[in-house]
């Protein structure tokens, strides 16, 4: 196992910090995806920018000869969150921070590219990702749209993930779904206002919705597979601006997740017939927007076997959990891991941890050296002999 030295260590937590103070949100990433091409270069390595407008990518051979192409991908963007941390690393961009822990994916795929790049004693090639715009904005498709694996041709991609509540030292491997298909959805529905001291001269969009946000969750909870998990959430609801009128529009939004696509199809299918069933009741017109965002998360179990052997090498059987629940949040990863074999894990950021997304989050700077050699061992492991294991 390769050992960081002191003064690599101190680099870690340096890169880190100096992205946390910049945060860059999506498609935004500029001062960041320079840093990042700037060390790469620094270190030889053969260098691309402007994929999806503020993507990197850094292409190393190995040493050894031809072998398989495989692609190492991190996430740079940030969030629009205010950080309420009193840290002397924190945001110093007023309602931006690294609230998912990206600074740090960043900072140890960059670590894993000094270490490769210094000794690249493998069979065949490995491409550093670093994607722009993963929260909501789907910077990995914009990537895949931009030619990604047509110009960096992969057999394989591989992510990882920072996870609050896991310790650190510890990691999470699934050998099938992982993270939940996401889609969005927003409705407007418009009926008559009217005083309301007399509701019988209006049409009443706002009862109406108060009947969606109630009746919509038993599209999941009644109507789908109990072992197929789904998640249907009304998220905002706007009406009127007063005390007395009835107003004349209502608008919802909310989401849904699930892993199963004909399941998915299903659910929008029957959310736009329960819009529409409710609006004709209520004698409203219904404009329903939903977007298909996200496809689930599926990891190919053969490499998921390898990631695992992987890290049991790294912190030891008993700290490689195989038992933990998918999540039902989402990831754009799944643009690349759709394409070819694909495995996302989850490292712990430590028990106490805030959670993702909350604006007392920070990245544990202990992780930072567990990611490193993480990647290392995987590219030696998929690498060594100049053949990647048999997909399934």
């Amino acid at each position: 196992m390769i050992e960081l030295s002191t003064e690599e260590l101190q680099d870690l937590q340096d890169w880190r910090h100096d992205f946390h103070r910049h945060p860059e949100t999506a498609f935004e990433e500029h001062r960041t995806a320079a840093r990042v091409a700037e060390l790469l270069r620094s270190w030889g390595m053969e260098v691309h920018e402007g994929l999806a407008g503020t993507g990197v990518v850094a292409v190393l051979r190995g040493a050894l000869g031809e072998g398989p192409s495989i692609g190492l991908r991190a996430d740079m963007d940030a969030l629009h969150v205010t950080e309420l941390n009193q840290v002397e690393h924190a945001s110093t961009h007023a309602g931006r921070m690294h609230a998912c822990g990206h600074d740090g994916h960043t900072t140890m795929l960059l670590g894993a590219a000094r270490q490769l790049a210094k000794n690249p004693d493998f069979r065949g090639t490995v491409v550093f990702i670093f994607q722009p715009a993963e929260e909501n904005e789907g910077g990995g498709r914009a990537m895949m749209e931009d030619g990604l694996f047509q110009r960096f041709p992969v057999q394989a991609v591989y992510a990882m993930h920072n996870w609050p509540g896991l310790p650190v030292g510890v990691a999470a491997v699934h050998a099938g779904p992982v993270m939940a298909a996401f889609d969005i959805f927003s409705l407007t529905l418009r009926g008559k206002g009217c005083h309301a001291a007399m509701p019988h001269l209006g049409k009443d969009a706002l009862l109406a919705a108060c009947q969606l946000v109630t009746q919509l969750p038993a599209l999941i909870s009644r109507e789908q597979e109990a072992h197929k998990p789904a998640v249907l959430s009304v998220t905002s609801f706007h009406a009127g601006d007063t005390y007395n009128v009835m107003p004349e529009e209502v608008h919802l939004r909310g989401t849904m997740r699930c892993y199963d696509m004909e399941q998915r199809a299903r659910i929008e299918q029957r959310l736009r017939d329960t819009v529409a069933a409710v609006a004709t009741l209520h004698g409203l017109e219904a404009e329903l927007d939903y977007h298909i965002r996200y496809p689930a998360t599926i990891n190919n179990a053969a490499h998921a076997e390898i990631c695992a052997e992987v890290l049991a090498g790294v912190l030891g059987a008993d700290n490689v959990r195989r038992d933990l629940a998918p999540s039902m949040a989402s990831e754009d990863f799944a643009f690349m891991s759709q394409v070819c074999p694909g495995v996302y894990i989850w490292m712990g950021n430590g028990e106490q941890s805030a959670s993702l997304h909350n604006p007392k989050y920070d990245f544990n700077d202990a992780l930072l050296p567990i990611g490193v050699r993480y990647w290392v061992n995987l590219v030696e492991a998929l690498l060594k002999d100049g053949k990647l294991p048999a997909s399934n």
